[in-house]
């Protein structure tokens, strides 16, 4: 049950990092990462020219980066020369940490399950959402068969989760009843 919260946790701290953003879009949530600067050259080159305008000193996109937080001139630059992108890692927060963690604590608390079905769910349900969340957000690398890395490898969790289920399902042994204490 704490591997959602954990999982909510690295996704907020994505977020907060500006890491692992998402795709280019036009929706009115849509937010901009500095750290796109890092990684792509064309925007990076008109951002040092915007930038060192403002400040001499800012000649990469790392300095640029830094300074985003602390001068406000910066960040209205950056704001004509970033893309608009999806916030995926909040997404990735929302369904494989809150959502996911309520799927469990209702199979845990409200079903009498087998050892290995919570396992197996967490695999399934984790994989799918992963599936979904990343079409949103955009590749890190090459893709596999036209699925992004995350999806290719998350089919391969469903399966094992399905395994986990089954077996458990076949071969139940369940949890022992904790006695209350007086």
């Amino acid at each position: 049950m704490a591997a959602p919260i954990g999982l909510f946790l690295v996704r907020c701290a994505n977020f907060i990092n500006g890491e692992l953003y998402g795709r280019a879009t036009n929706v009115w949530w849509a937010m901009q990462f500095p750290k796109e600067l890092t990684e792509n050259v064309g925007e990076a080159e008109r951002a040092i020219v915007a930038c060192r305008q403002i400040d001499p000193s800012l000649m990469s996109s790392d300095a640029i980066v830094a300074a985003v937080r602390h001068q406000p001139q910066v960040k209205e630059v950056l704001r004509g020369i970033l893309t608009p992108r999806h916030p995926s890692q909040l997404y990735e927060a929302f369904f494989e940490g809150i959502v996911l963690f309520a799927i469990l604590w209702f199979v845990r608390t409200r079903m009498r399950q087998p050892n290995g079905v919570l396992t197996g769910l967490f695999f399934i349900f984790y994989a799918l959402f992963r599936i979904v969340v990343e079409n949103f957000r955009e590749p890190d690398a090459s893709l596999i068969a036209g699925f992004t890395r995350g999806q290719f490898f998350s089919f391969f969790l469903i399966a094992i989760g399905l395994a986990f289920v089954i077996v458990a399902k076949s071969q139940p042994t369940f949890p022992k009843k904790i006695a209350a204490r007086d």
